[in-house]
């Protein structure tokens, strides 16, 4: 008979917090403004295909990952809306066809090789993706290239643009509003310029989160919602909720006086020198997602409707808090992050961003959607 492996720690998906989120930024488009969610990086850590059941069932238009890997695994989960490819290199275009996936095409090279491979397998009319760089300067055609791509396009009948897109560098910042409008002029006069030469218009976007946010003007054909959809606003995070909250079991809770000395690697754990310390073991450590640079009472966790201190350093599986005066027992629940701590709490005090936080959380942590 099958054993089910019970679970000291879960990342818990809220699904209305997901669904809130969701309508939040459907109700500044317009009914027509197609609707891209990013699953990449495990959904950003939380849970790819967990994430992508919930976003397709809330009516979101297309899906985005960074590799093949990340797609192959959404169709294997059954998701059936279409899947951009935004990081697709060359090697990997007979799997990404054989899946099929929809590649971001970022310069020439690609286009001729993604071209090549469909004559060979006899394949017309195969959606891709035209990335255009108007100042990320990451990935993508530059606007001197444009002449090449649309000779390319022109002769090759074979590739259908799905869509012309590219990338805000910085609108969430106030501080770099012209510049991203700049992105946003040289974006439209570049598609449109591709535009003119197909007998059809593909799809049109270059609003992020926080695009959608702060210029939601330039929602053009669709918008692309990434760290928004998990709960971090560029304008006023009040209007969002969590997408997830990791929470642990404690597995042990220890007593200790002063002569007991210390707790912990290195010894960094500092009991009280006056009375007892309490201290309670919780079963994520450095290799689940907690870093490092939380341990030694820099970050605080939430027991019993009260924030306690970690305490010495966090281990590879483990970690401690000190939960002297807070009444409490094994097995009782620990929030790592969620609506308290906030995740962007954290961040803060590692000198990151909250991206950071969910995509550290270890796939061996289980997702746990709960409705």
């Amino acid at each position: 008979m099958e054993q089910k492996c019970g679970t000291l720690a879960e990342l818990e998906i809220s699904y209305p917090n997901c669904i809130h989120n969701y309508n939040y930024f459907r109700s500044k488009l317009k009914p027509s403004t197609k609707l891209l969610i990013l699953i990449k990086a495990n959904s950003y850590g939380h849970g790819a295909v967990e994430f992508a059941r919930i976003m397709e069932e809330a009516g979101a238009d297309y899906f985005a990952v960074a590799h093949p890997v990340e797609g192959i695994e959404l169709k294997k989960g059954g998701i059936k809306r279409p899947v951009i490819i935004l990081t697709a290199g060359t090697d990997n275009y007979r799997e990404i066809i054989g899946n099929s996936l929809e590649p971001g095409i970022p310069n020439l090279e690609s286009l001729e090789i993604f071209n090549r491979t469909l004559e060979e397998n006899g394949i017309e009319n195969y959606p891709v993706h035209i990335k255009l760089d108007t100042g990320m300067h990451r990935l993508g055609f530059m606007e001197h290239e444009l002449p090449a791509l649309l000779d390319f396009l022109k002769s090759h009948p074979r590739i259908k643009v799905q869509s012309v897109y590219s990338h805000l560098a910085a609108s969430d910042e106030a501080i770099h509003d012209s510049f991203t409008l700049g992105q946003i002029e040289l974006y439209s006069k570049m598609a449109a310029r591709i535009d003119a030469i197909l007998d059809y218009r593909p799809l049109h976007h270059i609003l992020n989160s926080a695009g959608i946010e702060r210029f939601t003007e330039y929602q053009f054909d669709m918008v692309r919602l990434g760290i928004g959809i998990y709960g971090i606003s560029a304008t006023d995070s009040k209007m969002l909720k969590p997408a997830a909250t990791l929470r642990c079991k404690i597995l042990q809770i220890k007593e200790l006086q002063p002569s007991d000395g210390t707790v912990g690697y290195g010894r960094h754990g500092k009991l009280h020198p006056e009375g007892i310390t309490k201290t309670a073991t919780l079963p994520l450590g450095y290799a689940d997602g907690i870093d490092r640079h939380l341990g030694r009472g820099n970050a605080r966790f939430l027991l019993n409707g009260k924030l306690v201190p970690t305490i010495g350093n966090i281990c590879m599986d483990m970690c401690m808090i000190d939960i002297t005066g807070v009444d409490a027992k094994v097995g009782d629940t620990v929030t790592i992050f969620g609506e308290t701590p906030h995740a962007s709490e954290l961040a803060a005090i590692l000198g990151t961003i909250p991206y950071e936080i969910f995509t550290s959380v270890a796939k061996r942590v289980k997702r746990v959607v709960i409705k």
